[in-house]
């Protein structure tokens, strides 16, 4: 019962590199609160950072699917052409006079609709001052 408790530091040593060759990447553990306090600051710096980067690649991949859709929609409004020689003289991209169709039916919809007529209450009389 004469044997001292083994070193927990050594332990580790041992764990992390057990040929006892300086490996590059590990560092240490230390003894000293400021440099254990300064490296977890200086890890929040990176963590923060990397966050801010993937909030920005999550808006970039957002922003492509809502081109993507867009762009969806808009082929998907173009006729369909009647064959390849139709084709070969047809522009690429959406057709605009079918947008103008459209929101020319829209507007022609919305004021063919008879406008839905309220009856007009008449005003409170106001009472005679006695």
């Amino acid at each position: 019962m004469s044997d001292p408790l083994p070193d927990p530091f050594e332990f580790m040593q041992k764990l992390w590199n057990p040929m006892g060759l300086p490996m590059p990447g590990m560092v240490a553990p230390t003894l000293d609160i400021e440099a254990v306090e300064k490296k977890i600051a200086d890890l929040k710096s990176v963590e923060n950072w990397l966050n801010l980067n993937l909030n920005m690649l999550r808006l970039s991949i957002q922003g492509l699917e809502m081109q993507r859709n867009t762009l969806a929609a808009m082929k998907s409004m173009q006729p369909m052409p009647a064959g390849p020689a139709a084709e070969a003289g047809k522009s690429p991209g959406p057709d605009p006079a079918a947008w103008w169709n459209l929101m020319q039916a829209a507007a022609g919809a919305a004021a063919a609709k008879p406008a839905e007529h309220k009856p007009v209450e008449p005003a409170p009389r106001k009472a005679k001052p006695k």
